[in-house]
């Protein structure tokens, strides 16, 4: 797309560092417009912040504890206003906002709380960081909105889990990055991490494995080489945990969409319950990674019986439009020598067992519509037959988003060439953690361009952006986040900025941000940012 006159001259003048003699602040993502001028404002211990709606007073709260968290700087329920927070009826777009810093105060306003609060993040990017009563800021008018409505990240809880609070931190590196689609994998081979009431063995025996996989380069061979950390490894969120991880996120403009995987990526299920299993067998919750052709058995109507059943309490704990299936990587093997499967497709008029895969994906599409639900699946789902209501993530590359996009589905891209940030962040690998294999550096990440290789029309299809994080060899909460940091900024800027690309003008606004990294202790890789 071409850029406008008005983004040339917001990136000449970033790039420049200065706006007619005035410094133009590092802002990520980059706002639509940014005018710095010459005024200034101290905000000083007792100030107060004033918003006549009632819906605005978590923000309130919210902006209070981090301008003191950065500054040093203390509100007062009964000081003279310093920022003004304010739903307005002008013509703004649903998150679009404007903020501005002049001598009166801090304004920012916008048509919807998530407009309110993502101007309180612009703010976030502009305060000094100091512990002092008083500080001043750089006037400066922002008027700002997104590019795409769906600004996504995923986290896999399933091949490692990730606490509560763990989770919440998580979600708040969201939302410093405006991002408001939050992808919960909750279920896999590895690990069931959602308690389900009607069946309780999926937490008992499907929430923990014997042991995890260490010491396997990615695609290497399942041998006598491999290590293991003789350690079981396991958790779940009950139903109250999971209430209260979307009432964080929703606070923070943040929707909470779950996944549970089906047909394929099963067998902490069929550990739980062999019966769901093509040959009743009892298995263990596997311990290694990769595909596996243990999957549900698509010709017993039990199956679905049991998916319904978890369904349906899942569509009670996530308010989402959308609930996402999977849908990905399912082998057939099973379904060919079943005898069940065999009978359903010729039932069913199926010549193929592949198509046990499109009938299973379409009978549960109709189930979760029938909720008021969205079914989203990987891009497999295409093949699926699935209804032109259903949503399509595309991961492998862009070629099936562009695909959806043409026959008429909505369509996230996230393809594994730019958002998988599991892989590792540069081609020297030496000291940095085992990841899953393949390099994204941070310039591949913003060089991403959702819409490309659509016309106008079927750019209308395409939701947005996600990246996603898969845990195989991602232990713990800090090596997640510098798998994450500072990668995720470039994606921000991809999702929410006007299409543009300008690296060059980008890393140095990312480079100076990383003081809010710092501030928050949150751990990254410094490489990517190096001169």
């Amino acid at each position: 797309m071409r850029k406008t006159l008005l983004t040339l001259l917001i990136s000449a003048a970033l790039a420049s560092g200065c706006t007619q003699g005035v410094e133009t602040p590092a802002l990520l993502p980059l706002p639509s417009q940014v005018s710095p001028h010459a005024s200034t404002y101290t905000l000083r211990d007792g100030y107060g912040i004033d918003c006549q709606d009632a819906e605005l007073n978590f923000i309130a709260d919210y902006t209070s504890r981090m301008i003191h968290d950065l500054t040093g700087v203390s509100s007062s329920p009964d000081g003279k206003a310093g920022v003004r927070l304010t739903l307005t009826t002008d013509s703004l777009p649903t998150e679009g906002y404007r903020l501005r810093i002049g001598r009166k105060g801090i304004d920012i306003e916008a048509a919807s709380p998530a407009g309110i609060f993502y101007g309180v993040q612009t703010l976030r990017q502009l305060l000094p960081q100091q512990e002092a009563s008083s500080c001043t800021l750089h006037g400066i008018d922002i008027q700002d909105s997104p590019r795409f409505g769906w600004r996504g990240l995923h986290l896999d809880v399933s091949r490692h889990f990730f606490t509560v609070d763990e989770i919440k931190r998580f979600i708040d590196v969201m939302a410093m990055y405006k991002f408001n689609r939050f992808h919960w994998h909750l279920t896999d081979d590895q690990g069931w991490r959602i308690e389900i009431v009607k069946y309780p063995e999926l937490t008992r025996i499907g929430s923990v494995r014997a042991r995890t996989l260490i010491g396997k380069d990615p695609g290497g061979e399942y041998d006598e080489t491999c290590r293991y950390d003789e350690t079981p490894h396991g958790g779940f969120y009950t139903q109250d945990e999971i209430r209260d991880v979307v009432e964080y996120a929703a606070r923070r403009f943040i929707t909470v969409i779950p996944e549970i995987e089906f047909p394929g990526h099963a067998v902490a299920a069929l550990a739980s319950y062999p019966w769901l299993s093509c040959t009743g067998e009892q298995y263990e919750v596997r311990q290694t990674w990769d595909i596996d052709d243990r999957v549900f058995c698509i010709g017993r109507d039990s199956t679905f019986r049991f998916i319904e059943g978890v369904l349906e309490e899942v569509v009670a704990l996530f308010p989402s439009a959308y609930i996402h299936i999977g849908g990905d990587e399912c082998p057939t093997d099973r379904w060919e020598r079943c005898p069940r499967c065999r009978e359903r497709m010729r039932a069913e008029g199926l010549s193929r067992p592949r198509q046990l895969q499109g009938y299973a994906t379409t009978r549960i599409e109709r189930f979760l519509r029938s909720h008021g639900r969205r079914l989203i699946g990987w891009d497999e789902i295409l093949d699926s037959g699935v209804s032109q209501t259903a949503v399509v993530m595309s991961w492998r590359g862009t070629e099936g988003g562009i695909r959806a996009a043409r026959r008429g589905n909505e369509v996230v891209m996230a393809p594994t060439t730019h958002c998988y940030f599991d892989y590792y962040q540069t081609a020297d690998t030496a000291g940095e953690p085992l990841a899953w294999g393949g390099c994204l550096p941070l310039d591949k990440v913003y060089a991403l361009n959702p819409c490309e290789g659509l016309d106008s029309v079927q750019r209308a299809s395409v939701l947005g952006v996600q990246a996603n994080l898969w845990t195989e060899y991602i232990p713990d909460f800090a090596q997640a986040q510098y798998m994450l940091l500072p990668r995720l900024g470039a994606l921000a800027e991809v999702g929410w900025a006007p299409d543009r690309k300008d690296y060059a003008e980008f890393l140095p606004r990312l480079r100076r941000l990383t003081r809010l990294y710092d501030a928050c202790g949150y751990v990254y890789a410094p490489h990517p940012l190096a001169d």
